[in-house]
Protein backbone atom coordinates (compact mmCIF):
# COMPACT_ATOMS: atom_id res chain seq x y z
CA UNK A 1 0.00 0.00 0.00
CA UNK A 2 1.41 3.40 -0.61
CA UNK A 3 0.12 6.46 0.78
CA UNK A 4 0.98 10.54 -0.13
CA UNK A 5 0.30 11.92 3.02
CA UNK A 6 -0.74 16.00 3.07
CA UNK A 7 0.22 16.23 6.86
CA UNK A 8 0.08 12.62 9.06
CA UNK A 9 -1.69 9.61 9.81
CA UNK A 10 -2.47 9.61 12.97
CA UNK A 11 -3.20 6.02 15.33
CA UNK A 12 -4.99 6.81 18.42
CA UNK A 13 -6.61 4.57 21.03
CA UNK A 14 -5.74 1.37 18.61
CA UNK A 15 -4.88 -2.02 20.23
CA UNK A 16 -3.92 -5.14 19.51
CA UNK A 17 -3.26 -4.41 15.86
CA UNK A 18 -0.70 -4.62 12.71
CA UNK A 19 0.13 -2.47 10.50
CA UNK A 20 2.22 -3.89 7.30
CA UNK A 21 3.46 -3.23 3.96
CA UNK A 22 2.54 0.56 3.96
CA UNK A 23 5.00 3.21 2.44
CA UNK A 24 4.46 6.97 3.23
CA UNK A 25 5.86 9.66 0.77
CA UNK A 26 6.81 13.14 1.69
CA UNK A 27 4.61 14.09 4.17
CA UNK A 28 4.48 17.49 5.38
CA UNK A 29 4.24 16.87 9.40
CA UNK A 30 4.87 13.81 11.22
CA UNK A 31 4.25 10.47 8.75
CA UNK A 32 2.68 8.85 11.68
CA UNK A 33 1.22 9.85 15.07
CA UNK A 34 0.64 7.35 17.82
CA UNK A 35 -1.08 8.03 20.79
CA UNK A 36 -2.97 5.97 23.62
CA UNK A 37 -2.26 2.61 22.16
CA UNK A 38 -1.36 -0.61 23.34
CA UNK A 39 -0.25 -3.70 21.39
CA UNK A 40 0.32 -2.78 18.15
CA UNK A 41 2.82 -3.60 15.50
CA UNK A 42 4.04 -1.91 12.62
CA UNK A 43 6.43 -4.45 10.19
CA UNK A 44 7.70 -3.41 6.83
CA UNK A 45 6.84 0.22 7.44
CA UNK A 46 8.27 2.56 4.93
CA UNK A 47 8.50 6.47 5.15
CA UNK A 48 10.34 8.33 2.42
CA UNK A 49 10.85 11.95 2.42
CA UNK A 50 13.93 14.20 1.38
CA UNK A 51 16.59 14.74 4.24
CA UNK A 52 16.15 18.60 4.25
CA UNK A 53 12.69 18.62 5.32
CA UNK A 54 12.31 19.59 8.78
CA UNK A 55 9.34 18.21 11.33
CA UNK A 56 8.77 15.18 9.68
CA UNK A 57 9.34 12.18 11.92
CA UNK A 58 8.92 8.81 10.95
CA UNK A 59 6.88 7.46 13.85
CA UNK A 60 5.93 9.09 16.63
CA UNK A 61 5.02 7.15 20.34
CA UNK A 62 3.61 9.13 23.27
CA UNK A 63 1.32 7.45 26.30
CA UNK A 64 1.24 4.39 24.81
CA UNK A 65 2.80 0.21 25.41
CA UNK A 66 3.89 -2.35 23.69
CA UNK A 67 4.41 -1.38 20.57
CA UNK A 68 6.52 -2.46 17.96
CA UNK A 69 8.70 -1.46 15.01
CA UNK A 70 9.97 -4.04 12.61
CA UNK A 71 11.45 -4.57 9.84
CA UNK A 72 10.94 -1.11 8.25
CA UNK A 73 13.03 1.59 6.17
CA UNK A 74 12.54 5.16 7.44
CA UNK A 75 14.36 8.26 5.44
CA UNK A 76 13.08 11.45 6.64
CA UNK A 77 14.26 14.82 7.95
CA UNK A 78 13.55 14.38 11.50
CA UNK A 79 13.17 11.53 13.34
CA UNK A 80 12.96 8.30 12.24
CA UNK A 81 11.36 6.79 15.61
CA UNK A 82 10.55 9.40 18.39
CA UNK A 83 9.94 8.34 21.41
CA UNK A 84 7.44 10.60 23.91
CA UNK A 85 6.29 10.71 27.62
CA UNK A 86 3.95 7.98 28.89
CA UNK A 87 5.85 5.58 26.34
CA UNK A 88 6.10 1.84 27.55
CA UNK A 89 7.41 -1.65 26.22
CA UNK A 90 8.68 -0.23 23.07
CA UNK A 91 10.39 -2.61 20.82
CA UNK A 92 12.80 -1.41 17.40
CA UNK A 93 14.36 -4.42 15.52
CA UNK A 94 15.53 -4.45 12.53
CA UNK A 95 14.79 -0.95 11.05
CA UNK A 96 17.31 1.30 8.89
CA UNK A 97 16.98 4.58 9.07
CA UNK A 98 18.60 7.31 7.16
CA UNK A 99 18.98 10.99 6.47
CA UNK A 100 17.42 12.72 9.81
CA UNK A 101 18.02 12.81 13.17
CA UNK A 102 18.15 9.29 14.24
CA UNK A 103 16.45 7.25 16.64
CA UNK A 104 15.41 9.38 19.77
CA UNK A 105 13.67 9.41 23.40
CA UNK A 106 12.02 12.83 24.18
CA UNK A 107 12.66 15.34 23.92
CA UNK A 108 11.11 15.01 27.52
CA UNK A 109 10.67 17.35 30.64
CA UNK A 110 8.76 20.26 28.27
CA UNK A 111 5.51 19.61 30.44
CA UNK A 112 3.72 19.24 34.24
CA UNK A 113 3.15 16.20 34.79
CA UNK A 114 4.60 13.76 32.46
CA UNK A 115 4.35 10.21 32.59
CA UNK A 116 7.28 8.18 32.82
CA UNK A 117 9.24 6.11 29.68
CA UNK A 118 10.54 3.14 30.51
CA UNK A 119 11.35 -0.10 29.36
CA UNK A 120 12.02 0.84 25.35
CA UNK A 121 14.30 -2.17 23.45
CA UNK A 122 16.37 -1.11 19.92
CA UNK A 123 17.93 -4.09 18.35
CA UNK A 124 19.24 -4.38 15.06
CA UNK A 125 19.48 -1.59 13.76
CA UNK A 126 21.43 0.53 10.72
CA UNK A 127 21.47 4.38 11.14
CA UNK A 128 23.24 5.94 8.00
CA UNK A 129 23.77 9.87 7.27
CA UNK A 130 22.30 10.90 10.15
CA UNK A 131 23.18 14.35 12.53
CA UNK A 132 22.09 11.99 15.39
CA UNK A 133 22.67 8.06 15.90
CA UNK A 134 20.56 7.03 19.69
CA UNK A 135 19.80 9.86 21.78
CA UNK A 136 17.73 10.70 25.05
CA UNK A 137 16.94 14.27 25.07
CA UNK A 138 15.65 16.31 27.91
CA UNK A 139 14.48 20.11 28.39
CA UNK A 140 16.48 22.74 30.44
CA UNK A 141 14.85 24.64 33.10
CA UNK A 142 11.35 23.40 32.59
CA UNK A 143 9.43 20.71 34.56
CA UNK A 144 10.52 16.95 35.96
CA UNK A 145 9.64 13.24 34.42
CA UNK A 146 11.84 9.97 34.65
CA UNK A 147 13.64 7.79 31.24
CA UNK A 148 14.38 4.33 32.79
CA UNK A 149 15.12 0.50 31.44
CA UNK A 150 16.74 1.75 27.98
CA UNK A 151 18.68 -0.17 25.72
CA UNK A 152 20.67 -0.15 22.43
CA UNK A 153 21.86 -3.31 20.97
CA UNK A 154 23.77 -4.25 17.88
CA UNK A 155 23.70 -1.12 16.24
CA UNK A 156 25.66 0.15 13.04
CA UNK A 157 26.37 3.59 12.69
CA UNK A 158 27.16 4.83 8.96
CA UNK A 159 28.57 8.36 8.73
CA UNK A 160 26.72 9.74 11.85
CA UNK A 161 27.54 13.44 13.65
CA UNK A 162 26.47 11.53 16.90
CA UNK A 163 26.66 8.27 17.02
CA UNK A 164 25.28 8.34 21.02
CA UNK A 165 23.86 10.90 22.70
CA UNK A 166 22.52 12.19 25.91
CA UNK A 167 21.49 15.58 25.96
CA UNK A 168 20.10 17.04 28.90
CA UNK A 169 20.81 20.61 27.93
CA UNK A 170 18.09 21.05 24.93
CA UNK A 171 17.04 24.23 24.58
CA UNK A 172 16.08 25.03 20.88
CA UNK A 173 15.75 28.75 20.40
CA UNK A 174 16.54 29.77 23.64
CA UNK A 175 13.35 28.70 25.12
CA UNK A 176 14.22 27.81 28.56
CA UNK A 177 16.62 29.51 31.01
CA UNK A 178 20.23 27.90 30.50
CA UNK A 179 21.45 28.45 34.26
CA UNK A 180 18.67 25.63 35.63
CA UNK A 181 19.58 22.22 34.97
CA UNK A 182 17.20 19.39 33.46
CA UNK A 183 14.94 18.25 36.18
CA UNK A 184 14.34 14.52 34.10
CA UNK A 185 15.73 11.52 36.01
CA UNK A 186 17.57 9.24 33.52
CA UNK A 187 18.94 5.70 34.98
CA UNK A 188 19.63 2.37 33.64
CA UNK A 189 20.65 2.98 30.36
CA UNK A 190 22.82 0.36 28.11
CA UNK A 191 24.75 1.24 24.82
CA UNK A 192 25.93 -2.02 23.42
CA UNK A 193 27.78 -3.53 20.57
CA UNK A 194 27.64 -0.50 18.55
CA UNK A 195 30.05 0.16 15.98
CA UNK A 196 30.78 1.96 12.79
CA UNK A 197 31.96 5.47 12.03
CA UNK A 198 31.09 9.15 13.34
CA UNK A 199 31.83 11.84 10.88
CA UNK A 200 32.57 14.26 14.15
CA UNK A 201 35.16 13.58 16.53
CA UNK A 202 32.98 13.36 19.32
CA UNK A 203 31.42 9.71 19.15
CA UNK A 204 29.91 9.50 22.67
CA UNK A 205 28.67 12.27 24.37
CA UNK A 206 26.65 11.66 27.37
CA UNK A 207 25.57 15.20 28.73
CA UNK A 208 23.47 14.93 31.89
CA UNK A 209 21.74 16.88 34.49
CA UNK A 210 23.93 18.51 37.71
CA UNK A 211 21.07 18.36 39.77
CA UNK A 212 20.02 14.83 39.02
CA UNK A 213 23.11 12.68 37.39
CA UNK A 214 22.16 10.17 35.19
CA UNK A 215 22.79 7.01 37.20
CA UNK A 216 23.76 3.03 36.03
CA UNK A 217 24.56 3.94 32.33
CA UNK A 218 26.92 1.35 30.64
CA UNK A 219 28.97 1.28 27.80
CA UNK A 220 29.60 -1.80 26.60
CA UNK A 221 32.15 -3.18 23.05
CA UNK A 222 31.43 0.19 21.94
CA UNK A 223 33.33 0.36 18.66
CA UNK A 224 33.65 4.14 16.62
CA UNK A 225 35.77 5.82 14.21
CA UNK A 226 36.13 9.34 13.31
CA UNK A 227 36.30 9.55 9.58
CA UNK A 228 37.79 12.90 9.63
CA UNK A 229 40.69 14.58 10.25
CA UNK A 230 40.93 16.28 13.41
CA UNK A 231 42.09 13.26 15.56
CA UNK A 232 40.95 9.75 17.10
CA UNK A 233 36.94 9.29 17.96
CA UNK A 234 36.43 10.42 21.27
CA UNK A 235 33.83 10.35 24.49
CA UNK A 236 32.38 13.32 26.67
CA UNK A 237 30.49 12.44 29.82
CA UNK A 238 29.13 15.32 32.14
CA UNK A 239 27.42 14.39 35.50
CA UNK A 240 27.49 10.92 34.87
CA UNK A 241 30.18 7.84 35.28
CA UNK A 242 28.99 5.52 32.65
CA UNK A 243 30.44 1.48 33.41
CA UNK A 244 32.50 0.55 30.37
CA UNK A 245 32.79 -2.54 29.53
CA UNK A 246 34.88 -3.95 26.54
CA UNK A 247 36.14 -1.86 23.75
CA UNK A 248 35.83 1.60 23.52
CA UNK A 249 36.53 4.04 21.20
CA UNK A 250 40.58 5.40 22.15
CA UNK A 251 39.85 8.47 24.29
CA UNK A 252 37.44 7.66 26.80
CA UNK A 253 34.78 9.62 29.09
Amino acid sequence: MFSVCPSCARFNFVTNSIVEDVTSIDSKQFHVNLLDSKNLTFQRFSVKVPGHSPNTNGIHIGRSEEINIINSNIITGDDCISIGRGSRQVQITNVRCGHGHGISIGSLGKYKKEEPVSGIYVKNCTIYDTDNGVRIKTWLALHGGSVSNIQFEDIVMQNVSNPIIIDQMYCPNNECNRKIPSKVKISDVIFKNIRGSSRTPTAVQLTCSSSVPCKNVELSNVNLQYTGSKGPAKSICTNVKPKIIGKLISRRC
